[in-house]
């Protein structure tokens, strides 16, 4: 049954994932064209909740993703299984989610490089 749930949430956050995954192309590319410093594009997310709902839904989803397709992989190519696997998929998700969380931090309400 845990399979299953895990199954499910990995292809739930897929799809959450996807929509998201094109409006960061989207910005990147808007970006990219209008020729934008780095300073401009802070300038734009600093102080935005809508920039920092976006990508900690993506940090969010990607870290749930990415730890469910690691326990999968640690699973079939390295034999971990148990305890063990469970708490190698948490660590991964957890620091996923961390750095992530501290990179929307940094580029919506941190001021500063050195914040």
């Amino acid at each position: 049954m845990l399979n299953l749930r895990l199954y499910m949430l990995q292809r739930i956050t897929a799809l959450l994932m996807a929509p998201l995954v094109l409006g960061h192309l989207a910005v990147m590319i808007y970006a990219i064209q209008g020729g934008l410093s780095t300073g401009e594009i802070l300038g734009r997310t600093q102080g935005s909740i809508l920039w920092f709902l976006f990508y900690g839904t993506f940090v969010f989803a990607v870290s749930i993703h990415g730890a469910i397709g690691l326990r999968t992989v640690l699973h079939e190519w390295v034999g971990l299984k148990g305890t063990a696997l469970e708490a190698v998929m948490w660590i991964i998700g957890l620091g996923l989610f961390t750095l992530g969380a501290r990179a929307v931090w940094a580029v919506t309400f941190a001021q500063g490089l050195g914040a």
